[in-house]
């Protein structure tokens, strides 16, 4: 009876979790898009626009709902993408790309994740923020810079929200999108000359126990 091999499975289980992830990248970013007709990124508009969205147009609350749980799913995804990779054994050099690729886009979902939690524009939101604004702000050096740079200002106002809606939008969807494509595309190359390698090898051995039986027979 052969033997299971769990690092195969794990390997297999890699490649699946890049297609989910690179799933729920679309997904997100399809519905932000369909959001973003309706959304107003201001401290004014942001609320009441969500709540327009939600109660009011057509389908709203479900392509929100969708939007929200797949933003959720791939930080979770691409988290245990990194232990299944590593249970793997694909944390060698010849895995770097995939390593790489997998890791920034872990550090994207978690980003995306986080600079959306101003953009309801609700109590939780502002306080969370404001909490771990001043938090980052008390960094040497860099904490004072990307405190600016994040709430654009003294306080969280309007010009809070459009930096994180442009950095949630823009910069970190992109990067999600590049990088889940990247990732999946490296993992199945990968496979792919595993596979040509492991067909040489028995390959090499078929010609060999070929040549042994046929000395052993003379």
């Amino acid at each position: 009876m052969r033997t299971i091999n769990f690092a195969w499975i794990l390997r297999r289980l890699a490649t699946v979790l890049a297609v989910v992830s690179l799933t729920l990248v679309l997904v997100a970013a399809i519905t932000g898009i369909l959001l973003s007709f309706y959304y107003v990124p201001s401290s004014q508009g942001a609320f009441e626009s969500l709540r327009r969205i939600t109660e009011e147009v057509q389908g709203g609350s479900l392509v929100r709902s969708l939007h929200n749980t797949a933003g959720n799913a791939l930080i979770y995804v691409a988290l245990l993408q990194i232990f299944v990779m590593f249970f793997g054994r694909q944390h060698q050099p010849a895995w770097f790309t995939g390593w790489l690729s997998g890791g920034f886009l872990a550090l994207s979902a978690i980003g995306l994740g986080w600079t959306a939690m101003i953009l309801d524009w609700d109590q939780i939101g502002y306080w969370r923020l404001k909490i771990e604004m001043g938090t980052l702000g008390s960094l040497p050096v860099l904490g004072p810079i990307l405190k600016a740079v994040f709430l654009g200002g003294d306080g969280i106002t309007t010009t809070t929200v459009a930096h994180m809606y442009t950095i949630h939008s823009y910069l970190l969807s992109v990067a999600a999108l590049t990088l889940s494509v990247i990732h999946l595309a490296a993992l199945v190359y990968q496979e792919r000359q595993n596979i040509r390698q492991l067909a040489t090898a028995e390959a090499l051995e078929a010609v060999a126990a070929a040549e042994k039986e046929l000395v052993t027979s003379r």
